[in-house]
């Protein structure tokens, strides 16, 4: 039986003082900024390979796109574990601030691209500096925020991304008209998140949960070093936190369950939502309306839909538990997959079909920040979440690759993203096999 939340006096809001609120505006805004440059990449990417590419190549751009999308999950793969793991040893502020100058740069060096592997390969490395910033804001909510309203938190940063993905959308509408070089104003203007790092070095703390166990960790070593007999708790602290992760049988069996969950949160949302807006438009084409204004149209929808799905996400897992809410938005996604792209053919019933789909599909990616802090200690909570949160995408960036192929062999989405969605079963299994921690305070030790 689920733990229920102990009842409090109050709205919850009363008990969120003015550090944890700049805390959820800080890391809700370093995901804002992730998520315009993720869906930059989305609106862009076609004409950007038909800017790079030469016309004989024209009808293999939504593999050449797929290329990209693949080649940016596998550099924000690496990239997440490699934050998430320096966050556990040099902090969760000074490593988000790293990665948001980091990615502000590259995605700038973006617009720069000569042909189509340039523009790869700085996708690639923005990758890389993005995948460190989603541990680290995650970590730094469920470390601050109190036990009743961390699910709340939780959704409410991670709906950053769809405030970005929603701003992106809106940018688009107005650049794109500045001509086939209008994709790299784009990524221009991702250069701006930069401003945002000296605001969070002066106005975020580390939390006190990372100082303590940072704090426990530097004394075991010391004690190490000088050749004391150390506990099996100590053992632990002392160790790599990679290696930690394997070496404690209920870490491991955590870490399995909740990889197999964010597989498939991933895997199907790489694979099908991001081709949504050119499926929309193309029926829009079809009926004699501006292809491009409904890419737009269809992308805005999108993310409305997906904004409202993260932020509920947190607050319907602090009404009725984590697993039940994860459980209903995995069968919800899989559901409206055939309802977008198969039973739906009017333009406007496919922006409703489109923002119901989105609230689920793209919903779903909140069950992470709520559910995995309450799973892992504090020692190497961060790399614990940025494995089961990146590790998926070593697999996962082939589904683009496999979504373009399939929809240039079929003619069309629908039945690439049948095949792909069957991936939500597999999430929706694995998620009975998780404790529910509603209410629980952060685990200290496992």
């Amino acid at each position: 039986m689920a733990d229920i939340a102990p009842p409090a006096s109050g709205a919850w809001f009363r008990e969120i003082d003015r550090s944890q609120w700049r805390t959820l505006l800080a890391t809700n805004l370093g995901w804002l900024f992730d998520g315009f440059e993720t869906y930059a990449l989305v609106l862009t990417a076609g004409p950007a390979m038909r800017s790079l590419l030469d016309a004989s190549a024209f009808p293999q751009i939504p593999a050449y796109v797929g290329m990209v999308f693949a080649i940016t999950l596998l550099g924000w793969a690496i990239g997440g574990m490699i934050g998430g793991v320096l966050a556990d040893y040099i902090g969760r502020r000074r490593m988000m601030i790293l990665a948001i100058l980091a990615y502000s740069m590259m995605t700038g060096l973006t617009a720069l691209a000569f042909d189509w592997r340039s523009f790869a390969v700085l996708r690639f490395l923005v990758g890389i500096a993005i995948g460190s910033e989603w541990v680290t804001g995650a970590s730094l909510v469920a470390e601050f925020w109190p036990d009743r309203a961390r699910g709340k938190g939780a959704g409410l940063m991670q709906s950053g991304i769809c405030i970005g993905f929603f701003i992106a959308s809106l940018t688009w509408l107005f650049v794109a008209q500045l001509g086939p070089d209008a994709w790299r104003y784009m990524f221009l203007i991702g250069v701006l998140p930069a401003i945002l790092t000296w605001w969070i070095r002066a106005s975020i703390a580390e939390p006190d949960l990372w100082r303590r166990a940072d704090a426990q960790r530097r004394a075991v070593l010391k004690n190490k070093r000088s050749g004391a007999v150390l506990s099996a708790e100590d053992r632990a602290l002392a160790r790599f936190t990679v290696a930690d992760l394997f070496a404690t049988p209920t870490i491991r069996h955590r870490m399995f369950i909740a990889f197999l969950m964010s597989l498939a949160t991933t895997l199907a949302w790489w694979s099908i939502s991001t081709w949504v807006p050119p499926y929309v438009s193309g029926v829009a084409g079809k009926s004699g309306l501006s292809a491009q204004q409904w890419t737009t149209y269809a992308a805005l929808t999108f993310n409305f839909g997906a904004l409202f799905g993260q932020v509920g996400f947190g607050f319907l897992a602090d009404a009725f538990g984590r697993k039940p809410v994860t459980l209903a938005y995995f069968a919800l996604a899989l559901a409206m997959t055939p309802v977008l792209f198969l039973w739906t053919s009017d333009p406007l019933l496919l922006l409703l079909a489109a923002a119901v789909n989105a609230f689920f599909c793209q919903g779903l990616f909140s069950w992470m920040p709520t559910w995995l802090p309450e799973l892992f200690p504090t020692h190497l909570r961060a790399t614990a979440m940025a494995f089961t949160f990146n590790m998926p995408r070593f697999i996962a960036f082939l589904g683009p690759l496999l979504a373009g192929t399939l929809i240039v062999k079929f003619g069309g989405y629908g039945y690439s993203a049948m095949i792909i969605s069957s991936v939500y079963i597999v999430g929706f299994i694995a998620t009975f096999l998780l404790p529910e921690t509603r209410g629980k305070s952060l685990p200290e030790a496992v």
